[in-house]
């Protein structure tokens, strides 16, 4: 980071920018001097937000969402049924075998058949076994849309581009850091600001001059959500992250203890300005984690009930599909306080905000049946959680839900599992979505030729990675417009996006 040489307020300002240390992860601090006038708004009526749940590790979407129809089963079961262990799942309808080992094909029975609005001729589509709760948001509560072949892209591209060497496409393509960066913020890991960020930017004048808590990663810290005057703001899964006392605010137990602390951390005890600087960002998060913890209050219904000895919420458990037992879902707990967030938005006084959440292990290289499986389980327990909870709160038309991830994967199979891909297919959920269909031309599954390439004009090379025909910025512009940004907005925010046809910028999965 680099000061410009200003004032000691404007230095100040831009050291808010900096963490605050902690014991452990601590929040982002976001200037808190509008609290009072921010707090006064009444934002029931305008509030939305966008939520983004980033599968870490590049999610298969082969074995997520399937076309079943003959001709792409059968290039599916050439591609992922033969070397090494089969990774290829069941037909619809195929009963699970109690019998056979937890977490593999037979064990999971067949994949649930998709009922799309819009059919695709001769196509016919479905999900993971352990996605019925999706099936569920999908084929009858219409809540869930299903987007086809997404991901970074430059400009509209074509295999016969792709050999052009001076064709335009992103950079360091199938590596993990750099993927995540580039569907986070349109370019390699060192990116600054992300498109969520940026979002929040142009629309935190609804949040108050200098809004608080606009801006919410339950994950880490995430570039999607770093704006040029918005900073992202981290919260743990039970709440705002406290610094140095407990839940009751003291220390080793003594309350007062705890105020010192909290007293000697907000008071500079020199002129310096880094001192300065660190100490009022010190003070900034403590107000927050107050008027934070104010607003939540304790857990209680709708959102879950405390377990029993401190243990995890009730509501927070899945059915472990290798186990056979009930499991803490980490993902489950981090759209729990999203869900607490959304419920405070009125006391925050807050109009629009962004969160971001995560779920790791997608880098399925190897036991890819049996870790995908239990990924796809808690996949659908936590969104069928944070649906639940949003329609008890009224939220569901002001909260849409989609996923990101790296890249897809590999259309063959490594052995025991698929390698780095591309393309991958997303989810989009909430009540503002026209779900119960499926966005874009879902990709025909090609048969190798054996001479190093796919058949399919979507799939890459001799391992059937998909190349894109949705782009980010395509997808992220139709989100971006249903929160509130203007075409001119959309430009400013997504760089690729005057690179696709004004027909093609708005992908109509959106009640805008």
């Amino acid at each position: 980071m680099t000061f410009p040489p200003a004032s000691r307020r404007q230095f100040l300002r831009q050291a808010g920018a900096l963490p605050v240390l902690a014991s452990t992860a601590a929040p982002f601090a976001l200037n808190l001097a509008a609290l009072g006038s921010a707090a006064a708004q009444n934002a029931s009526g305008d509030y939305k937000a966008l939520v983004c749940v980033f599968l870490f590790g590049g999610n298969d979407s082969y074995n997520t969402v399937l076309a079943t129809d003959t001709a792409s089963w059968l290039g599916y079961h050439a591609a992922r049924g033969g070397l090494g262990t089969s990774i290829a799942l069941k037909a619809p309808g195929v009963p699970p075998l109690r019998s056979a080992a937890p977490g593999t094909p037979e064990r999971l029975g067949g994949v649930l058949p998709l009922a799309p609005a819009t059919g695709q001729t001769g196509r016919s589509f479905a999900l993971h076994p352990l996605l019925p709760a999706l099936q569920q948001l999908f084929n009858t509560d219409k809540r869930l849309a299903v987007l086809a072949n997404v991901g970074p892209l430059v400009a509209p591209t074509t295999k016969e581009q792709l050999r052009i060497h001076s064709h335009p496409r992103p950079p360091k393509l199938y590596s993990h850091n750099d993927q995540q960066s580039t569907w986070q913020a349109f370019a390699p890991e060192g990116a600054s600001a992300g498109w969520g960020g940026r979002m929040a930017d142009l629309l935190r004048s609804a949040n108050g001059d200098q809004s608080l808590f606009t801006s919410i990663s339950t994950s880490g810290n995430a570039v999607w959500l770093a704006g040029e005057r918005v900073m992202q703001y981290q919260v743990a899964g039970s709440g705002a992250i406290r610094l140095g006392v407990d839940a009751q605010r003291r220390l080793f137990g003594s309350a007062v203890a705890g105020e010192a602390l909290q007293r000697i951390v907000g008071k500079a005890r020199s002129g310096n300005l880094m001192e300065a600087a660190y100490v009022e960002t010190t003070r900034r998060s403590i107000e927050a984690e107050r008027a934070l913890g104010a607003a939540l209050g304790e857990l209680a219904p709708p959102y879950g009930t405390p377990g029993p000895d401190g243990q995890p919420d009730p509501l927070l458990h899945y059915d472990h599909p290798l186990s056979g037992t009930k499991a803490y879902n980490p993902l489950a707990q981090q759209l729990q306080i999203v869900a607490r967030m959304v419920g405070a938005a009125s006391s925050l006084g807050v109009r629009r905000q962004v969160f971001f959440v995560g779920l790791g292990g997608f880098d399925t290289h190897d036991f890819q049946s049996r870790n995908h499986a239990d990924l796809m389980a808690r996949l659908s327990h936590g969104l069928a959680y944070f649906d639940d909870v949003l329609g008890a709160i009224g939220a569901r038309e002001r909260v849409t839900t989609f996923t990101a991830s790296d890249f897809g994967r590999t259309f063959t199979s490594n052995g025991d599992g698929t390698d780095h891909g591309w393309g991958a297919h997303h989810f989009v959920m909430g009540g503002a979505v026209r779900g119960g269909d499926l966005y874009g031309r879902f990709p025909a599954y090609g048969l190798s030729t054996g001479q190093g390439e796919f058949t399919s004009e979507q799939q890459l090379g001799n391992n059937g990675a998909l190349l894109p025909e949705i782009s980010v910025d395509q997808y992220a512009a139709t989100l971006g417009r249903w929160f509130g940004l203007s075409d001119s907005q959309l430009l400013e925010v997504l760089p690729n996006l005057a690179n696709f046809d004004t027909a093609r910028r708005q992908l109509g999965f959106m009640r805008v």
